[in-house]
C-alpha cells in the first residue's frame, strides 16, 4: 500500500527562487493547456495528454515562452497529466468542468517523478538543484522504501512542505473482529456511537477566534501590495493553519481509534455542502469537519480490511425509536431527549439515531443495499427504501 509522508523543510535563498518560478511555470502551463482544450472543446474536438505534451513542446521553441525550459520539465508533465484526469473525471460526470488557477488564490504545488529527483541516505535533491532539501524528518520513513513521487507546496502561511509517496509494509489488514459501531455526528458532541459513548467536540475555530477576528480587522487597514498588508495576511493564514492541523490531528486520532478497534463502522450519509448555507450553523459545521472526518474514515478503513456503511440521508435514525420502531411525528433541534409514545422508552436523541445507524447498516451488509448511495454510486438503491421481494406461491 502506498502512503504519503508530509515534512516541512526550509528552503535556501535560491531554492526558494527555483521553486517559485516552478510553480508559476506549472500554473502557465497548466492554464494554457486548458485554455486550449477549451477552444478544442467549443469546436467539438478531443483534446488529449499527448497533445498537449505537444503543445508545450512547441511553447517552448517560442521567444515568449523559452523561460519554461528554464525550470524541470518533470513538474510542466505532471500538470498536463493532472490536467487530463481533471477532465476524465468531468466526462464521467465526478466533477465539473475544470477550473484556471488563480495566482493568488490557487495551492502552489509541483510534483517530481523518479526521473525529477534523486533520493539518497535521507537525502533529497530536486531537479536544477545542487544542494539537497534542508527537512525536518519529523518521522522516519519506512524502512527499505524510497519515494516514487515527490510533491512541493508552500501553503498560505508560507509554510514549505515537501510530501513523498512511498510504499509502506506497516499497512497491511488488521484481524477481523465482529465489534460493530453506529457513529452519529454532531456538534454539541461531535461524534456519538452506539454504544452510549460520546465525543466532545473541541471547537478549534472558536478557540482562536477572537486572534482571528483581530488578525482580519487590521488586514484591510493596510495599503494593498505593500509589505505591511504581504505581514498581516501571512498572519491571518497562520492562525487559518493552526486552527487546521489541530482539527487534522484530533481527526486523525479519533478515526485511527474507530477503524482499529472495528470491523464495521456505520455512518450517515449527510450532503454537508447544502447543510452549510444555513447561516446560522454554517460556522460550526465548517469546524467540526464532517467531510473530512468521513474521507480518514474511508481511506483508512480499505487500508486496514474495515467496512463503511453509509445509510441513506433521508432515514429518519433521530425520529425512529430503537427499541421499537416507533416513528415519531417531528422532532426540532431543541429536543434532545424523547419518549416513545408505542414503548413508553425514553431517548437520548444522538444515542438513539448512533443505535438505529448501526440496525440500518447491518441490514445493508446482509441485503446487499448501496453502501454509499450518494456520494459513490450515484442512484444507487438505498438501504432505507428496499421493498421485500414477493414470494412466488
Amino acid at each position: 500500500m502506498k502512503r504519503a509522508f508530509k515534512y516541512r523543510f526550509y528552503p535556501t535563498d535560491a531554492q526558494a527562487a527555483e521553486l517559485s518560478r516552478t510553480f508559476g511555470c506549472v500554473r502557465k502551463v497548466y492554464n494554457m493547456a486548458l485554455a486550449a482544450r477549451t477552444e478544442a472543446w467549443e469546436r467539438q474536438q478531443r483534446v488529449n495528454y499527448n497533445a498537449t505534451s505537444a503543445m508545450l513542446t512547441a511553447w517552448k521553441k517560442t521567444e515568449e515562452l523559452a523561460y519554461l525550459g528554464e525550470v524541470s520539465s518533470v513538474p510542466l508533465q505532471q500538470t498536463l497529466r493532472h490536467l487530463q484526469v481533471a477532465f476524465t473525471n468531468f466526462f464521467d460526470k465526478r466533477t465539473r468542468y475544470p477550473r484556471f488557477k488563480s495566482r493568488k488564490k490557487s495551492r502552489k504545488s509541483a510534483e517530481y517523478t523518479t526521473s525529477g529527483f534523486r533520493y539518497r541516505d535521507r537525502k533529497l535533491t530536486l531537479a536544477k538543484m545542487s544542494e539537497p532539501l534542508d527537512i525536518v524528518w519529523s518521522r522516519p520513513l519506512p524502512e527499505g522504501s524510497s519515494p516514487s513521487s515527490v510533491t512541493v507546496s508552500q501553503d498560505a502561511a508560507g509554510r514549505w512542505l515537501v510530501s513523498l509517496l512511498c510504499e509502506d509494509p506497516a499497512v497491511r489488514p488488521l484481524p477481523a473482529t465482529d465489534a460493530a459501531v453506529g457513529i452519529d455526528v454532531g456538534l454539541t458532541h461531535l461524534l456519538t456511537l452506539s454504544t452510549g459513548e460520546k465525543i466532545a467536540n473541541p471547537r478549534h475555530e472558536r478557540k482562536d477566534r477572537k486572534r482571528l477576528a483581530k488578525a482580519q480587522r487590521e488586514l484591510p487597514r493596510k495599503e494593498k501590495g505593500s509589505a505591511n498588508r504581504n505581514k498581516a495576511r501571512r498572519k491571518v493564514a497562520k492562525i487559518h493553519a493552526r486552527i487546521a492541523d489541530r482539527r487534522r490531528d484530533h481527526l486523525h486520532k479519533l478515526t485511527s481509534q474507530l477503524v482499529r478497534e472495528n470491523q464495521t463502522l456505520v455512518i450517515e450519509d449527510l450532503t454537508v455542502r447544502n447543510m452549510v448555507k444555513n447561516r446560522s450553523l454554517a460556522r460550526a459545521i465548517s469546524d467540526a469537519a464532517w467531510s473530512e472526518f468521513r474521507s480518514m474514515l474511508e481511506y483508512k478503513a480499505h487500508w486496514y480490511g474495515r467496512e463503511v456503511i453509509a445509510v441513506d440521508r433521508f432515514f429518519p435514525s433521530s425520529r425512529l425509536c430503537a427499541r421499537c420502531g416507533t416513528l415519531a411525528k417531528g422532532m426540532p433541534l431543541n429536543v434532545r431527549t424523547w419518549t416513545c409514545e408505542g414503548c413508553g422508552a425514553t431517548h437520548d436523541r444522538d444515542v438513539n439515531a448512533a443505535k438505529n445507524l448501526l440496525a440500518a447498516g447491518l441490514a445493508v451488509s446482509v441485503c446487499g443495499a448501496g453502501a454509499r448511495p450518494q456520494r459513490r454510486t450515484p442512484g444507487g438503491q438505498s438501504a432505507t427504501k428496499q421493498k421485500t421481494p414477493r414470494r412466488e406461491p
